[in-house]
């Protein structure tokens, strides 16, 4: 007898066929029976309250797994929310694959219910789009969203249905499922270039190494650590962090502007000339200052900054190239005195904030907040950081030590990724610390998931950085007049009770003594916990080295 399958089953095994175990979604039509399936065929349906936060989720899961996320949405507004999530995934490097239904191809042009041109707005957020247009085709189409969401920078594609695509069935026998991706050679750095790049490197009298989120993705540490161990010091962008642990002597991040500022040669291993390194711009550098780009992608090598060489290459494999080519060589003394000073740089610039980190004054600062989570969480734990004073204070202060654990907004800044982002990371890895640091405005937008942590078991620790507003109340009392209502200042609402009623641990702190032990009782807890400090709302923060 000739077994039929529906285009929701097809969507199904062949992400069984792919690896993919869990997916993210949104229950809504015309993509209803898809996650039946998707559940019926063994995988893991995390169904969240928000496309946009579902979204931002499967991003996480992905980055962390280096696999693609997968996020389900339904038509209209269902897909309309999910193009912020993609854009953030475009841009961080983050794979991501879309899967959305829309209106049915029979009513289309006749107003239709959610009747729109989905593939048109999910394009200019995306790496990749297509519109299935046979059920017959549904695996190849799936295998080509799979594929291009990890193929060089990883990044976002949206694979549209229509409507009746979804229950159609079709025989068995005419489907050509796809039952294995390449396994790909990554590309390989050109000899002659590293061997420039060698004696540039040697040469130099003050090099320096900017590590990018493409090195961590790359899982380059020990690679570019071979490097580093030679005498070279390093920056890391923040969402390269960990893939050198930040306690590496080397690690010159507390003295960020200094060394940027001073060094003659400038390796860029997967790290982009945006505005996280000054747009590239050559007023911020020394003057003749060297660039060496290293990449999967050549468009990144056409920047704001003067590149001189471009290797179009994985950064371990080019790290480790480089490091064989130089092993040999004899590097510049002066490079003993260009790392001494950087240590020393970074020596003052920590004394800087020794004393508000140790303060007990009432109400808490974020320096003290930060200090009391970095000396009381895991060294492997996921931290994802959200919010405008508190992602750049946790910048500063809150140390990364492998790679693919520190998540932040990257480089759109997008608030509201922290929550989601931390409960993707905890599913990617439930046996280790998932925690997140927020601003009360940052955690405003995406706790509804909340209820979605507590019913799919993914006890992440919610600490929030509560100033009662937009940077407490810097832009109120600024930009407003005295008297006015409160727009950007908000309640120091008692946020820990959301926690309380998913049956998760809640805890309020005033206090700084009570900092770390609330923090300890969270993890403890096995559960879904929000420990809400009352911080400053009258604090800036600033750094001016970072």
């Amino acid at each position: 007898m000739t077994s039929l399958k529906s285009g929701a089953q097809l969507i199904a095994e062949e992400l069984v066929r792919a690896g993919v175990d869990t997916v993210f979604g949104i229950i809504g039509g015309p993509m209803v029976e898809t996650i039946a399936e998707l559940h019926n065929a063994g995988l893991r349906v995390i169904s969240c309250r928000h496309e946009g936060t579902a979204g931002f989720m499967a991003a996480a899961w992905g980055y962390v797994n280096r696999k693609p996320g997968v996020l389900v949405v339904g038509s209209g507004p269902g897909m309309t929310n999910a193009v912020t999530p993609m854009y953030v995934a475009n841009e961080s490097g983050m794979p991501l694959v879309v899967l959305g239904g829309s209106a049915r191809s029979s009513t289309r042009g006749f107003g239709g219910f959610q009747e729109i041109d989905q593939v048109a707005y999910a394009a200019p957020a995306c790496k990749w789009t297509l519109q299935a247009d046979s059920v017959r085709r549904i695996p190849e189409y799936m295998h080509l969203a799979l594929g291009n969401a990890m193929a060089g920078r990883p990044g976002a594609v949206y694979l549209d249905f229509p409507g009746e695509l979804i229950t159609q069935q079709i025989p068995e026998e005419r489907v050509r499922f796809r039952a294995a991706t390449p396994a790909l050679a990554p590309p390989q750095p050109d000899p002659a270039a590293v061997d420039a790049v060698a004696a540039m490197l040697a040469a130099a009298e003050r090099p320096l190494i900017l590590i990018g989120k493409g090195a961590a993705w790359a899982d380059a540490g020990p690679q570019i650590q071979r490097l580093v161990d030679l005498g070279i010091p390093f920056v890391a962008s923040p969402t390269g962090r960990g893939t050198l642990p930040d306690d590496h002597p080397l690690c010159v991040n507390a003295a960020r502007t200094s060394a940027l500022s001073q060094a003659d040669v400038l390796l860029a291993m997967g790290a982009r000339f945006n505005w996280i390194f000054q747009l590239g711009n050559p007023r911020k550098y020394a003057p003749g200052v060297r660039i060496v780009q290293v990449d999967v992608v050549p468009e990144e090598m056409y920047s704001g900054a003067n590149v001189e060489l471009g290797i179009v290459a994985d950064c371990a494999a080019a790290a480790a190239s480089l490091a064989d080519a130089l092993t040999p060589r004899s590097l510049r003394a002066e490079q003993r005195q260009w790392t001494a000073a950087l240590q020393e740089a970074c020596r003052k610039n920590e004394a800087a904030v020794a004393e508000p980190m140790d303060s007990d004054r009432i109400p808490i600062n974020h320096h003290r907040l930060l200090r009391d989570l970095r000396d009381t969480i895991d060294r492997g734990a996921s931290v994802a950081a959200d919010g405008e004073l508190t992602m750049a204070m946790a910048r500063m202060l809150l140390p990364s030590y492998h790679p693919r654990r520190r998540l932040n907004a990257g480089p759109t800044g997008c608030v509201g990724t922290g929550v989601p982002y931390a409960i993707g990371a905890k599913l990617a890895r439930p046996d280790e610390q998932a925690v997140a640091i927020v601003g009360d405005y940052a955690f405003g937008a995406g706790c509804n998931e909340i209820e979605t942590a507590a019913r799919v078991g993914a006890n992440v620790v919610f600490v929030i950085a509560n100033n009662a507003g937009v940077t407490g109340h810097a832009i109120q009392d600024r930009l407003l007049p005295p008297g006015a209502p409160p727009i950007a200042a908000l309640i120091p609402a008692h946020y820990e009770q959301m926690a309380q009623m998913v049956g998760g641990y809640g805890e309020r702190v005033t206090d700084p003594a009570e900092i770390v032990p609330a923090i300890r009782r969270a993890l403890d807890s096995n559960a879904v916990a929000v420990v809400n400090v009352l911080t400053d709302p009258n604090e800036s923060g600033r750094s001016s080295y970072l």
